[in-house]
């Protein structure tokens, strides 16, 4: 298993149910695939670059997990069908491994 590190952002406006249910459907991902979450850091509301479907600011949350590299894009694709998740990036650590 490698290392990676997944950041997203929600609308800050979304409430604490919808905000659960995100990381539940990311843990219930990665748990099925035999990964696991090492950390999960609640970095808050941040304003953005540029607007994204009209945000200027965004709630983040960054995940350090361990998968397998053919895990990825099954984790990829559930991202990009979460409604809530505006944006996400999940990049390889190789200083974690």
């Amino acid at each position: 298993m490698r290392a990676y590190e997944l950041l997203y952002f929600m609308a800050p406006t979304s409430d604490e149910e919808s905000r659960a249910a995100v990381s539940n459907r990311i843990e219930t991902t990665l748990t099925s695939l035999q990964g696991t979450i090492d950390n999960v850091e609640e970095w808050g509301k941040r304003k953005l670059a540029y607007e994204v479907d009209g945000l200027a600011e965004g709630d983040y949350v960054l995940v350090d997990f361990h998968a397998n590299p053919s895990d990825i894009a099954e984790i990829d694709r559930v991202l990009r069908i979460t409604d809530a998740v505006k944006r996400h990036i999940i990049v390889n650590r190789t200083d974690r491994d």
